[in-house]
């Protein structure tokens, strides 16, 4: 069966207000945005408007390309969203749409819950977390390819054995995250996009893509365990390399290892009001 994400409980978390929106904003140069590979975008046309997403071959590889290939097969054109809780997530992908169903004809994926991070993935430090009854060691907080990250500190990666150091995704707002069963090598077909901050996920599911734009429309999807009919539904899914470049949406978003983020960054740690974390960022985006 593949079934919600997690039990809800009672740990749901309120949105976190991006710090970055409250601050004012240093100027950008224009040489520090940067524009995706269009085989890592998905264009995802929702009954509550369009969503643009990014995808994160660097941390989940082979969820990145499962999705990618069912996309390209029309998979997911006219599959519901059937499971939504507000401050939570909205989750679909089940061509039953009722959270028991996948795609027969390929096998369930080893879980991808974390990735390992070398110095090719150019990552830019927020803060430093000390153990806690969670995570057993020290961790570092911060960003790659716009993703908010943590794992393990970078001065570790002198004692591995592959020059690397264990990291994984954030579930922020906006995160894209693979629905499993219980067992978590289960993932098939479901994913669910994140409408608030739920760190409870945290290395506990794949995280392999973010919202880039039209959070305001996964936040917009009926609500409900299951939905009650009429369901919102994503009318269309496609890769933004495949849409004829008359139609293809202009998409760029600010490097997160560039000095104008970094500018950013720290404009957010001297405004804000308390404690900052990777998940209040909000990186800028353009979309054309």
């Amino acid at each position: 069966m593949k079934s919600a994400p997690i039990a809800l409980a009672a740990l749901l978390l309120a949105a976190a207000t991006p710090a970055l929106a409250a601050t004012p904003a240093p100027a950008i140069a224009a040489s520090d945005w940067r524009t995706p590979d269009a085989e890592n975008v998905l264009v995802i046309d929702t009954s509550k408007g369009r969503v643009i997403v990014e995808l994160a071959p660097w941390a989940a590889p082979v969820h990145v390309e499962r999705v990618r290939g069912l996309v390209r097969e029309g998979f997911y054109d006219g599959l519901t969203f059937f499971r939504v809780i507000d401050d939570f997530m909205a989750q679909t992908g089940d061509p039953k749409n009722d959270g028991t169903g996948g795609n027969d004809a390929l096998p369930d994926m080893k879980a991808e819950f974390t990735f390992r991070r070398g110095r090719e993935l150019r990552f830019t430090l927020v803060g430093r977390l000390a153990p806690d009854d969670k995570v057993m060691s020290a961790t570092e907080v911060g960003f790659i390819n716009g993703f908010a990250v943590r794992g393990s500190p970078e001065m570790m990666m002198m004692a591995s054995a592959d020059g690397k150091v264990a990291g994984w995704p954030l579930f922020c707002a906006g995160t894209l995250g693979m629905a499993r069963a219980t067992a978590p090598d289960t993932a098939n077909s479901q994913f669910f996009l994140m409408r608030q901050n739920y760190p409870l996920l945290d290395a506990n599911y794949t995280a392999f893509g973010r919202v880039l734009s039209g959070l305001e429309a996964v936040r917009a999807i009926k609500v409900g365990e299951p939905v009650a009919p009429p369901r919102d539904t994503m009318l269309k899914v496609r890769v933004l390399a495949d849409i004829p470049a008359a139609e293809r949406p202009k998409v760029q978003v600010l490097d997160t290892a560039s000095p104008s983020f970094k500018s950013l960054l720290e404009a957010a740690k001297a405004g804000g009001s308390g404690p900052l974390t990777a998940c209040d960022i909000a990186v800028p985006v353009k979309i054309g």
